[in-house]
């Protein structure tokens, strides 16, 4: 008779609601590991990169000097004026690397909408409105010089330079 016992308060642990519970989590971790992975896989890319990115941040913004423009906030020196007055926001990476661009809509003056892309690394932002970001990856697999540029404001623009190493 003590046998018996013993086995019922065995398998108290497992009741029906524990085993929902774990089942349950494991959905919830199977499918969280799932958008993980899905965000790790780059725009240009079809498998997922496990390596630490180079973070590039973009700011797209308007000045009543300037007009709409983007300005590059990654390097020390930050944004470079050229001859002309125009911004120079040029970005500068090593063919291979994997790159996270960080794009941010700062235009506080006018609250219009802004977007990038480069279309050859298939990176193209949706339109951001004020104080709206997103972060886009990709490899940087083509050695040269690449434009990039806005389709809402045809004079951002400016060029991501990839150097062969």
């Amino acid at each position: 008779m003590r046998k018996h016992q013993k086995n019922n308060n065995k398998n108290k642990f497992f009741t029906r609601g524990t085993i929902i519970g774990i089942a349950v989590i494991a959905a919830a971790a199977s499918v969280g590991g799932y958008f993980s992975l899905g965000t790790m896989i780059p725009v240009n890319g079809t498998t997922p990169v496990f390596a630490p990115p180079t973070n590039i941040y973009i700011l797209a913004t308007h000045d009543s000097q300037n007009g709409y423009y983007f300005e590059e906030q990654s390097t020390r020196q930050g944004k470079k004026t050229l001859a002309s007055g125009a911004i120079d926001a040029s970005i500068h990476v090593i063919k291979g690397q994997l790159v996270a661009l960080h794009i941010i809509n700062e235009d506080k003056e006018t609250g219009t909408q802004h977007d990038l892309n480069i279309d050859e690394f298939n990176v193209h932002t949706k339109k951001l409105n004020y104080f709206q970001a997103q972060t886009i990856n990709f490899i940087a697999d083509k050695a040269g010089t690449f434009k990039y540029y806005s389709t809402l404001h045809p004079e951002m623009k400016s060029s991501l330079i990839v150097d062969s190493g």
